[in-house]
């Protein structure tokens, strides 16, 4: 047995240890959050997630399961326990399998390197063999630091950068007794070959490689649908994403998805689409400077009408499935956004922007919500925990064989 008390360390918003009872009741609070089906399909969809484990992915997996009626797999790279507890995802794939198995649903979970060719072979043979070979959908939620390219064996690595010139912005801390503070922080623009770089990574390379390595094996079903998760955000943040080096990764990202577009007409009848979702507190968004700063700000705006990711991706598959008409903007995307982006809450938000600082931040924002935002990421501050009791931490990983 390896039970122990989970005791919080972190570094900024980054935590060492998470919760396994955390992340798994975290898991179950999401499924309960997802609306029953609008009618029973005559089969399971079969679907892939491919970054299945976190954010925009955990939630399209879970919403998947509990609207959708998927069956399928899941893929993602997390770490084992160990000497520290196992990651969060870790924690948090092994409670959705679980949940996954007591409705009745088939998912498979495999942990490894999405970027690689033979990642996407053990996939190919578990759709031939497992699944009838024939995949109905596939999501695209990738959030990676690097990425090498199986053809060349090259190494490239994403950077948050703005274009042009540095970039000087608000941003939110938490002093170690947790008290917070608003400082302005300087990001130095991107050189050399940052921004191809950060495209290598975060465009839609790998995206259409997956569909090009399944259309090959032909396990795309005929009327197949694959969406890649996008953002856009606020103004007060696009130069240090939407017009710096991740912003350019998306638009990679929306170009591929009409080339896949128009290729998955003519193959299957398909079609690809990119999906922009609305801001929500997650491990990668934590790390861009100012994004703290917003969210707090926009949650201090809106209160509990903030649409969650889960509510977000029950709307994608609704959407998907036909349950209601796919709805897309002029440049074919389909926007989960607009209730962020809505000229009257986004005028709201730029006017605390404006006036906050370390005095009136805990007035204009909802710290008590970001600050258990973030924590929950990591299994921590959900409610109905009893965080002083000991937590068996050596929680293995989903058996792809039962």
């Amino acid at each position: 047995m390896t039970e122990r008390v989970i005791t919080p360390r972190n570094r900024g918003f980054l935590f060492l240890d998470s919760h396994p009872a955390g992340c798994a009741r975290l898991v179950e609070d999401m499924w309960r959050a997802v609306p029953s089906p609008v009618a029973a399909p005559d089969r399971a969809p079969v679907a892939l997630v491919i970054g299945s484990s976190a954010g925009y992915g955990l939630a399209a997996t879970i919403a998947g399961l509990a609207r959708a009626g998927i069956r399928g797999i899941g893929v993602c790279f997390e770490k084992a326990p160990g000497r520290l507890t196992g990651t969060a995802g870790w924690y948090r794939t092994a409670a959705t399998a679980e949940l996954a198995r007591s409705h009745g649903r088939e998912m498979v979970f495999l942990n490894g390197d999405a970027f690689s060719d033979a990642m996407k072979e053990q996939v190919s043979e578990l759709i031939r063999h497992r699944f009838g070979g024939r995949l109905d959908y596939l999501i695209y939620s990738v959030a990676a630091p690097r990425r090498t390219d199986p053809d060349t064996g090259a190494t490239y690595a994403s950077v948050l950068k703005p274009v042009g010139e540095a970039y000087r912005t608000k941003t939110l801390v938490f002093a170690d007794g947790g008290a917070p503070e608003v400082k302005e922080v300087e990001t130095q623009p991107a050189e050399g070959d940052d921004m191809d770089q950060t495209v290598a990574v975060m465009g839609g390379s790998d995206w259409e490689r997956w569909i090009d390595h399944l259309a090959d094996r032909e396990l795309l079903a005929a009327g197949f649908t694959t969406a890649a998760l996008s953002y856009i955000g606020s103004s007060l943040t696009a130069a240090i994403y939407r017009k710096g080096t991740i912003g350019a990764a998306k638009a990679h990202l929306e170009q591929t998805a009409r080339i896949l577009d128009e290729r998955l007409a003519k193959l299957v009848g398909g079609r690809a689409v990119t999906s922009v979702n609305g801001a929500a507190v997650t491990q990668s968004s934590t790390a861009i400077p100012g994004i703290a700063l917003y969210v707090g700000l926009l949650r201090g705006v809106l209160g509990d009408t903030m649409m969650p990711p889960v509510a977000q991706l029950t709307e994608l598959w609704d959407q998907l499935t036909g349950a209601r008409p796919l709805d897309l903007d002029e440049d074919g995307r389909v926007r989960l956004d607009t209730w962020e982006l809505d000229p009257g809450v986004q005028a709201a938000v730029a006017e605390r922007w404006n006036t906050a600082t370390t005095d009136t931040i805990t007035e204009l924002a909802d710290l008590d919500w970001f600050h258990a935002e973030v924590r929950r990421l990591y299994g921590l501050a959900v409610p109905g925990i009893d965080y002083t009791a000991p937590v068996e931490t050596d929680v293995p990983w989903p058996d792809s064989t039962s």
